[in-house]
């Protein structure tokens, strides 16, 4: 491992989340030359290691700002030049080739930090990446991926997706080579057994049978209090009794 990469790793140790500079886009956290505040032990063991991110230091963050100053002086100023700029991208079709699996799926992706570079190398148009509206491409295929210039002014760029190598298959052929992809998910996800089944059915019946045993137990407890509690009460005293005590009284 790097010396700068140790050196970060170690400045990070000893808070629970700290700052980093991503420098690659990194599903569900940010896009390349995003600052984001993650936690501690995912940057020190994953992101890091990986040099998907580096340590977001006072001078790497005025850099990142100065670099994107320089940027946004490229990019639409007015409504005018977004739509001078939406008609050239109208007419722009993106090419990416990547690795793919049998069925079309990416051995990666392709992100919206990728288009907004390919923008720039091809037809030298700088595009804020956040202003590219869609999610990581995750297959092969073709896409219009839309991108908001300037207010109003929306343009969607045609960007094809093919695999290393090869050309892109028609649409049915993608079409059915996604219905493969998910025919073979489906077989993966095991189905209940009959015998599991019958085992659940059984623990229900159990369950069931259980809580009517309880309920009688309950019953049959009320029924023995209630014996009990007629037992303890005393008889009342015969009326004889009443009147000799009146006639002692009286005596």
């Amino acid at each position: 491992m790097a010396g700068g990469a140790i050196a970060g790793i170690a400045a990070i140790a000893g808070s629970a989340d700290v700052e980093v500079i991503l420098l690659s886009d990194v599903e569900h956290v940010g896009l390349r030359g995003d600052v984001v505040s993650v936690a501690r032990g995912y940057a020190r063991n994953y992101l890091l290691p990986r040099q998907l991110a580096q340590e977001a230091t006072a001078a790497r963050v005025a850099e990142l700002q100065k670099r994107d100053t320089l940027r946004a002086r490229h990019e639409a100023k007015t409504a005018d030049q977004a739509r001078e700029i939406a008609e050239t991208l109208s007419k722009a079709v993106l090419r990416f080739e990547v690795k793919a699996g049998p069925t079309g799926s990416l051995f990666g992706s392709v992100t919206p930090t990728d288009i907004a570079d390919e923008l720039w190398s091809s037809e030298k148009i700088r595009v804020d990446r956040r202003k590219i509206e869609t999610d990581s491409i995750k297959r092969i295929g073709r896409y219009a991926v839309p991108i908001g210039l300037f207010e109003d002014v929306r343009v969607e760029v045609q960007t094809h997706v093919v695999p290393e190598g090869g050309e892109l298959p028609s649409d049915e052929e993608l079409e059915a080579m996604e219905a493969a992809e998910r025919a073979e998910q489906a077989a993966e996800t095991p189905e209940p057994s009959v015998e599991l089944e019958e085992i659940l059915a059984e623990v229900d019946a159990a369950e069931a049978a259980d809580a009517e045993d309880a309920q009688a137990t309950d019953g049959d407890a009320s029924e023995d209090a209630e014996a009990e509690a007629a037992a303890e009460e005393p008889e009342p005293e015969p009326e004889w009794r009443a009147d000799a005590d009146a006639a002692l009284r009286d005596e």
